[in-house]
């Protein structure tokens, strides 16, 4: 994995995979949406389940974006590999947006399931802290690079956000609660598997667009950061004696 680290070597891994994980990523997306469109209703929750092939990738990659923020944050500080915090900060933008989505879309399937756009229990405010956290990441990322100074302070802000992740996870367990317990746990699912299947492919769809938009995001801030070390260097170059 060290090589990988290596901006040339990551560069020639990223120059195929990206293309890769994003076309890939909108067939997968694709087949599953339509497949998703032709499963039955459900028996109480009627036509607006299949929000469900949205809703819940959406969850799952805003939650894992958080804990691909954490491990990068993780490899810069103790390592302090360039890239780490390149893929940090690379994965921040999606990951918001994603979180965002997921809280849009869990407005819209509550609306006509709980009777309200929102409730304030503990799976919905933890994911908006989540949405939160991204934002303020994004912003201590875009404000360290500007100034040319270290990226230790968002590494450290990632590691602490990470504890926001386990909280979302165990929120419909240990508070009441009007979202539904988990449906899928280690070894067993509470979801039929007609809904099951799309839900995977769905699921994996979005994990590749996610994986591509995070490569594409990772060439352009290794890119712009090359372009501005060369800028610093010719400023350098031309400063009198």
């Amino acid at each position: 994995m060290h090589g990988f680290a290596n901006p040339k070597r990551f560069l020639a891994l990223a120059r195929w995979l990206t293309p890769l994980c994003l076309l890939a990523g909108f067939a997968l997306t694709a087949v599953a949406l339509l497949w998703g469109q032709s499963v039955p209703p459900d028996r109480l929750m009627g036509e607006t389940v299949k929000i469900l092939f949205l809703h819940v990738p959406f969850a799952w990659l805003g939650m894992g974006g958080w804990s691909g923020i954490a491990l990068a944050s993780l490899v810069y500080l103790v390592w302090r590999h360039p890239l780490a915090a390149l893929a940090a900060r690379g994965i921040a933008v999606p990951g918001a947006v994603f979180t965002v989505l997921c809280l849009v879309t869990g407005s819209i399937w509550g609306r006509p399931t709980w009777g309200t756009w929102w409730v304030w229990d503990g799976r919905l405010t933890s994911m908006l802290v989540l949405a939160f956290l991204y934002l303020a990441y994004i912003a201590l990322g875009q404000a360290a690079a500007r100034e040319g100074i270290s990226q230790r302070i968002p590494a450290l802000f990632g590691l602490l956000g990470a504890v926001n992740i386990p909280i979302i996870n165990r929120s419909v367990v240990w508070w009441n609660s009007l979202h539904q317990p988990p449906s899928i746990t280690m070894g067993k699912s509470a979801i039929d598997a007609t809904y099951l299947a799309p839900l995977m492919v769905s699921t994996v769809g979005f994990s590749l667009l996610f994986g591509g938009i995070v490569l594409a995001r990772m060439r352009a801030l290794l890119a712009e950061t090359q372009a501005e070390a060369r800028l610093r260097r010719k400023a350098l170059d031309l400063e009198p004696a």
